[in-house]
């Protein structure tokens, strides 16, 4: 039990570098991992060689609720201490069932949540203590789960779980010992009951829209319901404008992007539209504090502005590119500056642009555009970029 447990801390610290995964308003998921069963049973001495699978279909039908089908199979061996002589028991366990899921905070990196469900339990023995069950080839039973765990995001699709449950059965078979005379399970009684340690991967396999729950901006007519015609472009233009800092060298500021000709070979200047692939937007503004990637709150005019201009120009395909100050290894701001670009997509994406059209990519410490040995040009340089690919 103990080298579980010291495996699903190493694990635990493993994803700590982890994302803010997007939220979709109706999604599903598949998962799959490994198990460690271990039956709780005071007449018998549960040993070490326990060992399953699961796998599993999930569908989050909102931010806090989910509703999943789950089978799991697994071995468990026990010693019967008191039968005579000792015998060793090898229980053979399949289980099916429907677990509703509840989780606390889905907006974080850290997401804990319950799980309550039922479902069916199928056992077989090897060299029971019982005689009664020496002929029993499968017994089929019902059983009630409850337990806890938590899931960390990596990347967009991906997500690392863990999840103690505990299996109330009404039976005192599961075992191999029959009989009434005994106390068994966590919280006493005859009946047979199981823990199990379960870790494991979940993937997004289809997403609907994406969800805006977790969007903290609500200022200068952020809503994308509301018609383009009572957003104040100009006063967003200007705040862009007016956080560009003078330490920023010229030339690596896009203040007015080059107007682009379209096949007819009109101008459309207005649309804000770039020249050609590869130009670079530097949002000024875009900032994160020191070793975060929590948007500061003066990010979040500019990236509004970026949606209205990537929302008009359906064709525009942008790499989000994040960086980082130099302080802290290379490998670390390389990770660091990735969460940071995955932040700005997940804005992006929940404000309506397709994350088809968006890669995000973190370059660490690489380019400085202002100077590290202040605070000032570290702030500047913890910063996000465009890459227009097309």
């Amino acid at each position: 039990m103990k080298r579980m447990a010291t495996f699903i801390v190493l694990l635990m610290l493993v994803f700590t570098i982890s994302t803010s995964g997007q939220l979709y308003k109706d999604s599903w998921r598949y998962g799959f991992g490994f198990s460690y069963p271990r039956l709780v049973n005071t007449s018998s001495l549960p040993q070490m060689i326990n060992f399953g699978a699961f796998g599993l279909i999930q569908n989050d039908f909102s931010e806090h609720t989910a509703m999943r089908l789950y089978a799991k199979v697994g071995m468990m061996e026990t010693k019967h201490t008191l039968a005579t002589p000792v015998t060793t028991t090898n229980i053979l366990v399949g289980t099916g069932e429907l677990d509703l899921i509840y989780s606390f905070v889905p907006c974080e990196e850290f997401v804990p949540y319950l799980v309550f469900g039922g479902g069916l339990l199928a056992f077989s023995h090897t060299d029971p203590v019982s005689a009664s069950l020496q002929n029993e080839s499968f017994i089929i039973d019902f059983m009630l789960t409850t337990g806890f765990g938590a899931r960390w995001n990596y990347g967009e699709d991906w997500g690392f779980t863990a999840e103690f449950n505990y299996h109330t059965t009404p039976t005192s078979q599961l075992d191999g010992d029959a009989s009434s005379n005994k106390t068994s399970g966590l919280l006493g009684g005859w009946y047979d009951s199981y823990l199990t340690i379960d870790v494991g991967l979940l993937y997004y396999m289809s997403t609907g829209e994406p969800s805006k729950y977790c969007n903290v901006y609500h200022g200068l007519a952020a809503s994308s319901d509301v018609p383009s015609a009572n957003i104040d472009y100009d006063r967003i233009e200007k705040i862009v404008q007016d956080n560009i800092p003078r330490e920023v060298v010229k030339e690596v500021v896009v203040e007015k992007p080059v107007p682009m000709e379209t096949r007819s070979g009109q101008q459309t200047g207005s649309e804000n539209v770039y020249s050609s692939s590869g130009e670079k937007w530097v949002l000024v503004g875009v900032n994160f504090d020191f070793n975060s990637t929590k948007l500061t709150p003066e990010a979040y005019p500019v990236l509004f502005h970026a949606v209205q201009v990537l929302l008009r120009n359906p064709g525009m395909k942008v790499e989000i590119q994040g960086f980082t100050d130099n302080i802290g290894s290379e490998k670390f701001n390389q990770r660091l500056s990735q969460k940071r670009a995955q932040t700005v997509k997940n804005y992006l994406t929940a404000r309506g642009v397709a994350k088809e059209r968006l890669i995000a990519v973190g370059y660490g410490s690489a380019n400085p555009i202002s100077d590290n040995k202040t605070a000032t040009g570290r702030a500047i340089n913890r910063r996000i970029e465009f890459k227009i690919i097309r």
